[in-house]
C-alpha cells in the first residue's frame, strides 16, 4: 500500500480577507505568506519605539509625493500579503485605496525574528522588486541594508538582494530613493 501525504492548500488573499472580515484574526497580528497564514509575535516596547523613530525620519525625508505607511498591507501576489513595519510608497493615501503592490523601501524591525526577516521576508520583498529593504536589528543595535533585488536559484523563494551592508550605531547612510538625505543609524535605535 502506498502512503500518500496530504496536500496543503494555500489561502488566497481574497480568502484571507474573508476570514479577517468574519473576525477570525481579531486581536491577532497575522500575515499571509505564500498561502500560509502566519501569526506574528507581539510587539515589545522597544520594537514600537523603533517604528516611531524610523517613521519620523522617513516622513522628514519623503515628505511630498510619497506616503510612509506603518504596518499596512502590501500586496505581493495572490498568495502573499505582508505588513512591513514601515514602507515608503509613491503617491498619497488616496492613491492606494484598492491595494498597494510595490514600495520604494520596506522596513522590518527585528528583536527575535532576524533570521526569518533576513531570509524569508527579504526573498519576498526582492521577488516583488522592492529596490531597498532595511532590517533594524534591535538585539545587535545595527541596521542591515539590502539592495539590488534579483533572481537567485538558491535563495528561499528564488529571489534575494545582491547587495548587503551592515551598519553600526556610529554609521550614517543615504536611502536609495533619497541619496541627498543622511540618516544616522543611532537616530533609528531606541
Amino acid at each position: 500500500m502506498q502512503l500518500v501525504e496530504p496536500i496543503l492548500r494555500p489561502w488566497t488573499r481574497a480568502e484571507y480577507y474573508q476570514l479577517a472580515e468574519a473576525g477570525y484574526f481579531e486581536g491577532q497580528r497575522v500575515e499571509l505568506i505564500e498561502g500560509e497564514i502566519r501569526q506574528m509575535s507581539p510587539q515589545s516596547q522597544p520594537h514600537a519605539a523603533c517604528i516611531l523613530l524610523v517613521l519620523d525620519i522617513l516622513r522628514s525625508i519623503f515628505a511630498h509625493g510619497f506616503t510612509v505607511r506603518v504596518q499596512m498591507p502590501l500586496d505581493l501576489g495572490e498568495y502573499t500579503e505582508l505588513e512591513p513595519d514601515l514602507a515608503v510608497v509613491v503617491g498619497t493615501p488616496r492613491d492606494h485605496l484598492d491595494s498597494t503592490t510595490t514600495a520604494l523601501l520596506a522596513v522590518e524591525v527585528s528583536l527575535s525574528s532576524l533570521a526569518y526577516d533576513r531570509h524569508r521576508k527579504a526573498g519576498l520583498y526582492a521577488r516583488a522588486g522592492i529596490p531597498e529593504f532595511w532590517i533594524v536589528d534591535l538585539a545587535r543595535r545595527r541596521l542591515i541594508v539590502l539592495r539590488d533585488p534579483a533572481a537567485d536559484a538558491v535563495a528561499p523563494g528564488g529571489f534575494a538582494y545582491l547587495s548587503e551592508q551592515v551598519l553600526g550605531e556610529g554609521d550614517s547612510f543615504a536611502p536609495l530613493a533619497a541619496p541627498q538625505a543622511t540618516i544616522a543609524v543611532a537616530d533609528m535605535l531606541p
